[in-house]
């Protein structure tokens, strides 16, 4: 009797995995199993509810914890042939952590620490919904451009602001009277809340000319900059997903089975001695 060797149980185990992971419904149950966890978790927040059906409710998230493990499972049985490129993504590591932490010592037996464990599973829902995952790395790859840009509207309010004071500081101090409440009611005025008001208020203790000063204030620090953040957003969501295609692109040809992988070597073979059957051809013409 033979026993098979264990890289072709791996690959087996890889193809089987792959199969249910790769399934239509699988993603949608998971994200069915995670909405039903929250209501779970929404439900214990009411004594009238909580008080009579406590224990079922605690039941379930058992349920849905053995639901979230065997799930972790098969994610993981999808790279058996290659275990260490299943913690090359971020997102496998938050949801082993997340389904993992409740096994910490100490952990289960803290209320509070498990009802932010069950909160966790929650957020969870953003690692298995793909446009989710490219909204949140767009997000993150946004944060250092954003914050040029905040240090720019900081800068601006600062020369704005001492403008404002030399302008309007000496007959309106509540609002112009330092560099702080300057920058604070350029502030108000770059939310355009209330800001008609604010300059209404300068021209008449001033000059008619003040509204030029808070026109080229709205325009430079409002438009051009809100634009600039839109964007900043907008580019930062395109890179992340061609990121996420390219990514993808890659876990799908990790995740080939050994068949595959031989027939897609065959299929090369053949379009490389077909190219060079035609350069032979070329070359007796």
């Amino acid at each position: 009797m033979t026993t098979a060797p264990a890289p072709g149980i791996r690959a087996r185990i890889e193809h089987r995995c792959g199969r249910i992971v790769d399934a239509r419904w699988f993603n949608p149950f998971i994200v069915g199993v995670i909405a039903l966890n929250a209501v779970v978790i929404g439900l214990e927040t009411y004594p009238a509810i909580n008080d009579p059906y406590g224990e079922a409710l605690t039941n379930a998230n058992h349920v849905f914890l053995g639901i979230f493990i065997v799930e972790i499972l098969l994610r993981f049985g999808a790279y058996a042939t290659h275990p260490a490129d299943f913690f090359k993504s971020g997102w496998h590591i938050f949801d082993v952590v997340v389904i993992g932490a409740v096994f910490i010592p100490g952990v289960s037996s803290n209320a509070q620490l498990l009802r932010l464990v069950r909160l966790l599973r929650v957020v969870r829902i953003v690692s298995v919904l793909p446009d989710l995952r490219v909204i949140i790395s767009g997000l993150a790859r946004s944060v250092l451009p954003i914050a040029s840009l905040f240090l720019l509207i900081i800068f601006v309010l600062y020369v704005f602001g001492i403008v404002g004071w030399m302008l309007f500081g000496d007959v309106l101090p509540a609002e112009w009277g330092d560099i702080g409440v300057a920058m604070i009611t350029l502030f108000q005025v770059l939310t355009l809340e209330g800001w008609n008001s604010v300059a209404a208020e300068a021209v008449d203790a001033t000059s008619p000319w003040a509204w030029i000063y808070f026109i080229v204030f709205v325009l430079l620090a409002v438009f051009i900059f809100f634009n600039m953040l839109i964007g900043i957003m907008v580019n930062s969501l395109e890179e992340a997903r061609a990121r996420h295609h390219k990514e993808q692109a890659e876990s799908d040809r990790l995740t080939m089975t050994t068949a595959e992988q031989e027939t897609e070597r065959k299929i090369e073979a053949m379009r490389k001695a077909l190219d060079d059957l035609e350069q032979d051809l070329r070359d007796r013409r």
